[in-house]
């Protein structure tokens, strides 16, 4: 097939390697603009950017998908197949329409559940158990196309948002080339989704601040789908600090605290107090520093029982 790639971070870049692997032709690849990022807030391309420019791809970069000029460059083009995995802008009808075999998304839930931005995030955050990733025939809905394959995954107690979304990728990769050899010797016929949707929605970096009146439980999910963005964060004692990792713990019997009041506090443990039990902090990151053990953290810093995050 000739193939136009669409995708823009890394959990893109798995699926375009398989392409370069495999018997298609890439004959064009679209990401996003070059973003300002990092303290020096520097232009910086995007991972697929990055790797299509070291295997020789022509790379366009529209500010948007919808502009005349672009849709007349794509149809000039003639792909026979679209692929989109994570490029970040809604694609309107004329390149909808335009492929043979369609434009095929490769989506990191298990439709129509998590329909959205951001389904890694919110499978975690929502204590999931298993997830997956779906390939789809895209039309002018979000994420409402019909199903080609599917593959499901366990999520594994260890996972964050960063670990299970690269395992996904690769899984996805796979799923691609299958769904591609599906399409084109006629083997796989799409399918309309069926259950009840639920949806991912971008999140913001103001979305990761810890609600510490919530259960333990759910809050150690939420500093999981969090990690590493756009990151679960508190103020202890007015410093804002990121919790990149935590567990659940019993709070002392005599604590009888506040949600994020320090219940116990150690020369190599820190537990905060919840809605429903206590987490015990295993990473932490203070603002300008790396991630670091709480271990670390407690080095040098006076803390004691009854000191809090901020609520």
């Amino acid at each position: 097939m000739k193939i136009v790639f669409f995708g823009t971070p890394e959990f893109a870049v798995p699926p375009l390697e398989a392409l370069l692997n495999s018997g298609h032709e890439i004959i064009a690849v679209v990401t996003q603009p070059d973003r300002r990022s990092g303290r020096g807030r520097r232009v910086t391309p995007g991972p697929v950017k990055v790797l299509a420019q070291q295997a020789g791809l022509r790379v366009l970069q529209p500010a948007t998908v919808r502009e005349r000029h672009f849709i007349n460059e794509l149809e000039a083009l003639k792909p026979s197949a679209v692929v989109v995995a994570a490029y970040g802008q809604i694609l309107p009808s004329g390149i909808i329409r335009l492929p043979r075999f369609g434009c095929i998304n490769i989506h990191a839930s298990l439709l129509p559940r998590y329909r959205g931005a951001a389904p890694v995030n919110w499978a975690l955050i929502n204590g999931e158990e298993k997830t997956g990733v779906t390939t789809m025939l895209m039309d002018e809905g979000m994420d409402t196309g019909p199903v080609l394959l599917r593959e499901e995954v366990r999520i594994t107690p260890e996972d964050t948002a960063g670990t299970l979304s690269a395992k996904l990728s690769r899984i996805g990769a796979d799923l691609l080339l299958r769904t591609l050899h599906g399409l084109e010797n006629g083997s796989i016929k799409p399918v309309q989704q069926s259950g009840d949707p639920s949806y991912a929605p971008r999140l913001k970096k103001t979305d990761g601040m810890i609600q510490w009146s919530k259960p333990a439980r759910e809050l150690c999910d939420f500093i999981r789908g969090m990690n590493p963005w756009p990151g679960a964060y508190g103020f202890l004692e007015g410093e804002r600090v990121r919790i990149l990792k935590a567990a659940p713990a019993e709070p002392a019997a005599d604590a009888g605290c506040r949600p994020g009041v320090i219940c116990k506090v150690t020369t190599d443990e820190m537990h905060v107090c919840t809605g429903g039990g206590a987490v015990s902090i295993l990473e932490i990151q203070p603002a300008g520093k790396s991630a670091m053990p709480v271990k670390t953290f407690l080095q040098g810093r006076k803390l004691r029982e009854g000191m809090s995050f901020n609520v």
